[in-house]
């Protein structure tokens, strides 16, 4: 159950747009939202009246990817290749789907907190996409400064920094945005269940570093990970989302005919 208490008109505005974002999607690596209600509640002293809302998801006891990563960090411990690219694999499914719709619909908030493992026996874990909270029409047309600038300010509210596209930092007055900005930060959150962080994180701990540079740059740096360590093609594959220019960036369609020839040559 997620709680969300209402304190103006916008707050209102923005919980009615994720229920009814959530609403279009059915899939089954999109979290679904099963059941909301939105109460008026009294003001205590001369106030406005408030809302509250509720709204309601399966449960899904393993946590998140994020929470997966830090234990896994702690003990030094990795997802086997074949793992990383299953769990990838479903994220790209869902994605898929928000892409396909008419007018194709952006995550905007793709990394590994708002994504639900469900770990299983001898099988990779389920990993399904969840908080619709920042899903938009995915195609837009930026025609001026101000245009630019507002979508620049949209973003930083809205998309977790690390993860968060070039064009969505510095956006050109005249540029067409499309959803290859999730590809973006699904290029930076395969990198994650490899290495448990964004690439661009060890911007944040440098003197003087930047991450907005570190990620206009697309300036990668690759961790010791596991013995033997993944295979240089899973490299390549991160190397290829995150290209800076998001018109030569792939298209998730592109993605899962990829992450299809490595599953297949990489699965035990």
């Amino acid at each position: 159950m997620k709680k969300v208490l209402i304190q103006n008109n916008e707050q209102l505005e923005l919980v009615r747009e994720e229920i009814r974002v959530s609403s279009l999607f059915s899939h089954p690596n999109l979290l679904p939202l099963l059941d909301h209600a939105i109460i008026a509640i009294k003001p205590t002293q001369e106030g406005s009246w408030n809302h509250e809302a509720y709204l309601l998801f399966p449960v899904h006891l393993d946590g998140t990817l994020l929470d997966n990563s830090n234990s896994m960090k702690a003990k030094k411990e990795f997802f086997s290749t074949s793992d990383v690219l299953q769990i990838f694999r479903q994220l790209c499914a869902g994605l898929k789907h928000m892409h396909g719709l008419v007018p194709p619909y952006a995550h905007n908030d793709v990394k590994p907190g708002n994504v639900l493992l469900t770990r299983r026996k001898g099988q990779a874990p389920i990993a399904i996409l969840m908080d619709f909270g920042s899903a938009r029409p995915a195609r837009k047309q930026i025609r001026s400064r101000s245009e630019a600038l507002q979508l620049q300010e949209w973003a930083s509210e809205h998309c977790s920094a690390p993860f968060r596209a070039p064009e969505l930092w510095d956006c050109p007055s005249d540029a067409d945005i499309d959803e290859r900005t999730d590809i973006w930060s699904l290029g930076c959150t395969l990198y994650a269940i490899m290495y448990g962080v964004s690439p661009f994180e060890y911007a944040l701990g440098e003197s003087g570093g930047s991450l907005q540079l570190a990620i206009i740059n697309a300036q990668i740096k690759w961790p010791a990970g596991p013995k033997p360590p993944y295979p240089e093609a899973l490299h390549q594959f991160v190397t290829w989302m995150l290209q800076p220019q998001a018109a030569v960036r792939p298209q998730i369609d592109d993605i899962i005919i990829h992450v299809d020839k490595l599953i297949s040559k990489f699965s035990q």
